[in-house]
């Protein structure tokens, strides 16, 4: 029982710190896609919720069943041998660029926050790495081990903070311009975008656990996990509408406001995020790369490494918005065919 909650913690603690990424720390991703819809941001938020637990459990389970390798397996299950293929191919791609883009948001991090030159930032980055990706998915499991935590806790902070602010009901009466069809289609393109994504890591984690009904309530947990700081990011912010819209980093300025303390927490968690981000994606793409490659895990992992160092010369903030958009057209189909496999769940 006790090996059980402890597996059931490391899916769960994994699962969130693979979703719950830069954009949520910024609080960005909460913005667009959730508290600019209003009064209507809390019950996209539940859809979200019921979305991360439905297919996280389903694509850990499919994975589970057909003994995935890498991503490339999934997709080819879900769209056939030679769509998926071309889906992988693509993916590839966008991964790569993801990935370069988390490794310049870190760099970022050291320059405007830790007066570390941007390069070095990258350089510590990418050795930090490679030296724990040595050790494979146990890597990742420990990464998230630490940080969801500290996110959480962070979490709960501004929820406490909130609620001992004037107006910390607004989200339930916060008006928009956007119109009811808008806003009940954001729980899917935001659950789809950030599934597609996180099946590098996730799609390996399902095939790796034994137990199936350890995976699937590691996938509750995190799934009811990621709908709690979802929401709680959406009060927060939903207090300080519309003028925390002009922001880049909307939840920097909430954070200001509970003291130097919790500030350099913050910090430290959105580099703690993209780094998690950045490992996870790092994983799946050398997952994916040893299927076709005879190359080891440490020089695959290197040369992913050194492409996406080269690839954040670019800057963040070009990046960001070029690969994003992009890589969003195929999430929704993606989606809708998750939806459509069906998958064995274990009895009682």
């Amino acid at each position: 029982m006790q090996k059980r909650t402890g597996q059931v913690l490391q899916i769960a603690s994994t699962y969130m710190g693979t979703i719950v990424g830069a954009g949520f720390a910024t609080g960005q991703e909460i913005l667009q896609f959730f508290t600019r819809f209003g009064y209507w941001g809390s019950l996209t938020i539940v859809i979200s919720t019921a979305l991360f637990i439905w297919l996280g459990t389903k694509m850990m389970l499919i994975s589970n069943e057909i003994k995935a390798k890498s991503y490339e397996d999934l997709n080819k299950a879900l769209f056939g041998e030679r769509y998926g293929r071309l889906i992988s191919h693509f993916m590839l791609l966008i991964l790569l660029g993801v990935t370069a883009v988390m490794l310049a948001g870190a760099g970022t991090i050291f320059y405007e926050h830790w007066d570390i030159s941007y390069q070095l930032g990258l350089l510590l980055t990418i050795a930090a790495s490679f030296f724990l990706l040595k050790k494979g998915m146990k890597a990742i499991l420990t990464v998230n081990a630490i940080v969801v935590p500290i996110m959480l806790l962070f979490t709960v902070l501004v929820m406490v903070d909130t609620f001992h602010t004037p107006g910390s009901d607004k989200f339930l009466i916060l008006t928009t311009d956007y119109s009811p069809l808008a806003a009940l289609a954001s729980p899917f393109l935001y659950t789809a975008f950030n599934l597609s994504l996180a099946q590098a890591v996730l799609v390996p984690l399902g095939a790796e656990t034994p137990d199936r009904k350890t995976i699937i309530i590691g996938s509750w947990v995190g799934g009811i996990g990621i709908g709690f700081m979802l929401l709680a990011g959406h009060i927060a912010l939903s207090v300080h509408m519309p003028g925390i819209q002009q922001y880049a980093i909307p939840m920097g300025g909430i954070a200001r406001q509970l003291g130097g303390t919790v500030q350099l927490i913050y910090i430290f968690l959105i580099f703690a995020e993209i780094f998690t981000t950045l490992i996870a994606d790092i994983y799946g793409l050398t997952l994916q790369l040893q299927e076709r490659m005879k190359w080891s895990r440490e020089l695959l992992t290197l040369a992913v490494l050194i492409i996406c160092y080269l690839a954040s010369q670019i800057g963040f903030g070009p990046l960001l918005s070029t690969l994003y958009p992009m890589f969003g057209l195929i999430s929704l189909g993606w989606l809708i065919l998750m939806i459509r496999k069906r998958v064995g769940y274990p009895r009682a």
